[in-house]
């Protein structure tokens, strides 16, 4: 079996070698979400991709968060201009079901394991589609000034829906994953009961209801990089966004910021190749992929940034921080000090929401 495997990824790399000498497009625009996490992507992943590959011309998107309806629209044009998308795994789920992503073999596609394990078993469960490469868990928490709070730091979700105790303008995203999960938490509902009661009338009545308590206090925000910039300015006194964001703002910039983890939403976060490439620029993709996605990649990536990598082979190799020289695993998502009261978020329940959430969501934002 392993002489098998061998011969395999022997004759894989002489194919990838021919290709790359007669049929990779030589440039390649890859789309992200801006901020630390796509400056973790650019040190780990382009940049030592790019070195290996000269004339190479690597162009960035910040245009993530309107992924699915910039597909959409580049669908309908017949003009895909974008190779490689980074998405959140709901958003592949939708982006597979529409036929807008490609579908993809995880043992022929990725590289297996350091140990030689096969892609399929090293990522596991967090293949969560056909179409979707995982590369990190992630969680959605919470920032808050720490002069702006007193001497009772908030610790608990409900503290954000609390003006007496906590006055201050507060920052949540701009549609409701997360938003209507926090609320309903925070009205009573337990936990196994969030995604039922989210299913109703009454229950998305009652996550509305809850935020509207603090609507009038609140700063709306599209891209990752707000909330930790509201945060710097102390424009608001708690807001939500990534937790590599926050570790970015209060252990690379200093400033008086804590976490607060408490009911933090996991997720996941990957690529998606976009369907109907032409074979040059596929080509590319798949071989920048393979590099991009083994095991000490993915390891790399947390030296740069607190996301956990989401092979298991990568686990064990994420050490200190490249510059800070700090350890990177007790500022992890997962470290079981800061995963005490996590909230376990249902990607699969919201690709087939999304789109009449948003809209009654947008509906009561403009009221």
């Amino acid at each position: 079996m392993k002489l098998k495997l061998a011969i395999l990824m022997c004759g894989a790399a002489l194919a990838t070698t021919g290709v790359q000498a007669e049929d990779m497009a030589d440039s390649m625009t890859l789309v992200s979400w801006g901020g630390a996490y796509q400056k973790s992507q650019i040190n780990a992943y382009s940049d030592p991709y790019k070195a290996s590959h000269p004339g190479l011309e690597v162009i960035w998107d910040e245009s993530s968060a309107e992924a699915v309806a910039k597909l959409r629209a580049m669908n309908e044009a017949g003009n895909i201009t974008w190779d490689l998308v980074d998405v959140v795994a709901a958003d592949a789920i939708r982006l597979c079901d529409e036929g807008l992503a490609m579908e993809f073999d995880a043992d022929e596609l990725l590289a297996p394991g350091d140990d030689g394990t096969p892609a399929s078993e090293d990522f596991g469960d967090l293949i969560v589609s056909d179409c979707f490469i995982p590369q990190i868990v992630y969680s959605t928490t919470f920032g808050y000034r720490t002069d702006m709070v007193g001497d009772t730091p908030p610790t608990n979700i409900c503290d954000v829906f609390d003006l007496e105790k906590y006055p201050g303008k507060r920052a949540l995203e701009k549609r409701p994953i997360n938003n209507m999960e926090w609320a309903l938490l925070c009205d009573g509902v337990a936990k196994a009961d969030v995604y039922d009661a989210l299913e109703t009338e009454e229950g998305q009545a009652q996550a509305l209801a809850k935020l509207d308590t603090i609507k009038d206090q609140v700063v709306w925000w599209s891209a990752g990089a707000d909330t930790p910039q509201l945060l710097a300015d102390g424009e608001v006194v708690m807001g939500s966004t990534y937790n590599g964001r926050l570790f970015a703002l209060i252990e690379e910039q200093k400033q008086p910021v804590a976490m607060l983890w408490d009911a933090q939403v996991f997720d996941l976060d990957g690529w998606i190749i976009p369907a109907g490439l032409p074979a040059d620029r596929l080509a590319r993709v798949k071989d920048f992929v393979k590099f991009a996605t083994d095991t000490q990649r993915l390891a790399d990536q947390a030296k740069f940034i607190s996301y956990g990598p989401a092979r298991k082979s990568s686990a064990p190799l994420v050490g200190k921080h490249a510059d800070l020289g700090i350890e990177m695993a007790p500022h992890m998502p997962t470290d079981p000090n800061n995963a005490k009261n996590t909230f376990l978020y249902n990607y699969t329940w919201w690709a087939d929401y999304c789109d009449d959430m948003d809209a009654k969501f947008q509906a009561w934002l403009a009221q």
